[in-house]
């Protein structure tokens, strides 16, 4: 739209953007209109300059947002996840899977399950299913053991283990959820267990606990003695027979001897090998109380179960010889000393006849043997001095003191 405005010196044009001077007859004359004219003019187009300046950027701030939302909006996804049962539909940015699971806030481990696999690449329309891993403290028929489950409720569980619940005891009952920290279970199930008892047997089906309990679920009474072959508190197992052991219980008290020590001491006025006892040993006795017990007829070993000192036993004391003997006897040497032992008293050192007088390899009475040199019994001395005795006998009296076997001195 235009406008002529006639004035008597100046003409100009009115636009929708403003004034634009066109003519001007007689040229610019300083001071007055014309110069007020001019500055109005410069003042205007400044001010066109400035709209323009603030225009620019917003325009390209709209191009940019508007290209943005169209990014904005085709990275959102629509995907469905199912977390411990629980579904739900939700809007996400996250490329993969696991960048799913971080922005809500689910923490899964080594336990858990999680399909598709944390790193599969996210599209819209997916579904992710994550089941949480549950640590269980399972006593199953006394053996216990912790494991992970993914499964929510105990019998779930059981289903998973293959563990036959049917006729079981279990501690919780079968619907009881599995919260996130675990649960504490015990599992008792039903064995075929057979009971031995005065004779009869019986055979049932049962979930106990123990021993005892298997035997009272039969219908059978025990004595206060009574007890079973397998430990009473013990876990009955399948197939097990458990035998009734019928108790009769008794005492008895003994006297009965301790036996005494013996103290050797040298002495070397005695020849080497020769004991003499100083002193006699004595037992001493003890009173001990047996328990006795009868088990299904059959008597047991006694076991003691008190002993009591009634005379304490005194040590024996020996001297024991440590002087060398000599070498040989003058006028005894040569016979067969061997041969007279043998015929005397079939060689044996200790030997003693029936009466108790005579004793030793060459059957010595006492007074003959210490008129020889010899101190205590002959029977104690060594075979070498018992043998060195009888030949300083020979020498005194000859073979006249073995009259029987004397001969054999002479082969």
């Amino acid at each position: 739209m235009e406008r002529r405005v006639s004035n008597s010196q100046d003409e100009t044009y009115e636009t929708a953007g403003g004034y634009a001077d066109t003519a001007t007859r007689c040229g610019p004359r300083p001071g007055g209109r014309v110069a007020a004219r001019q500055a109005a003019r410069h003042r205007k187009a400044a001010e066109r300059h400035d709209t323009l300046r603030r225009i620019v950027p917003q325009a390209l701030v709209v191009v940019l947002l508007a290209g943005g939302t169209t990014a904005f909006v085709a990275d959102d996804k629509v995907v469905h996840i199912t977390v411990d049962g629980r579904p739900r539909t939700l809007h996400t940015f996250a490329d993969s899977v696991g960048e799913l699971l971080a922005d809500e806030g689910l923490d899964v481990g080594e336990h858990d399950i999680v399909a598709p696999a944390p790193t599969t690449e996210l599209a819209g329309g997916d579904e992710v299913v994550v089941r949480f891993g549950r640590q269980m403290h399972l006593t199953l028929d006394g053996r216990r053991r912790s494991l992970w489950t993914t499964a929510r409720t105990v019998d779930e569980a059981l289903r998973q283990l293959r563990v036959r619940a049917e006729g079981a005891y279990l501690s919780v009952s079968r619907s009881q959820r599995i919260g996130r920290y675990g649960l504490r279970l015990n599992v008792r199930t039903e064995r075929t267990v057979t009971i031995m008892a005065d004779g009869r047997e019986r055979t049932i089906r049962t979930n106990a606990a123990t021993v005892r309990e298997v035997v009272d679920k039969a219908g059978i009474r025990m004595g206060v003695q009574d007890t079973t072959s397998a430990v009473p508190g013990s876990f009955p197992y399948e197939g097990q027979t458990i035998t009734v052991m019928r108790v009769i219980a008794g005492k008895e008290v003994r006297e009965e001897p301790i036996p005494f020590d013996v103290q050797k001491t040298s002495d070397p006025s005695l020849f080497r090998g020769t004991e003499v006892v100083v002193r006699a040993g004595r037992q001493g006795t003890r009173r001990v109380t047996y328990a006795l017990r009868t088990v299904n007829g059959v008597k047991q070993r006694p076991r003691p179960v008190r002993s009591e000192v009634l005379r304490e036993p005194e040590t024996q004391l020996v001297k024991t010889g440590t002087k060398p003997l000599p070498g040989s006897v003058a006028g005894a040497e040569g016979l067969d000393w061997g041969a007279l032992a043998q015929c005397e008293s079939g060689g044996r050192p200790r030997a003693m006849d029936p009466s108790g007088t005579y004793g030793g390899l060459y059957q010595f009475d006492r007074r003959t043997w210490r008129s020889v040199g010899g101190t205590g019994r002959p029977q104690d001395a060594s075979p070498a001095e018992q043998t060195y005795r009888a030949k300083k006998l020979y020498v005194r009296r000859g073979a006249a003191p073995w009259p029987h076997c004397g001969r054999r001195l002479y082969g």
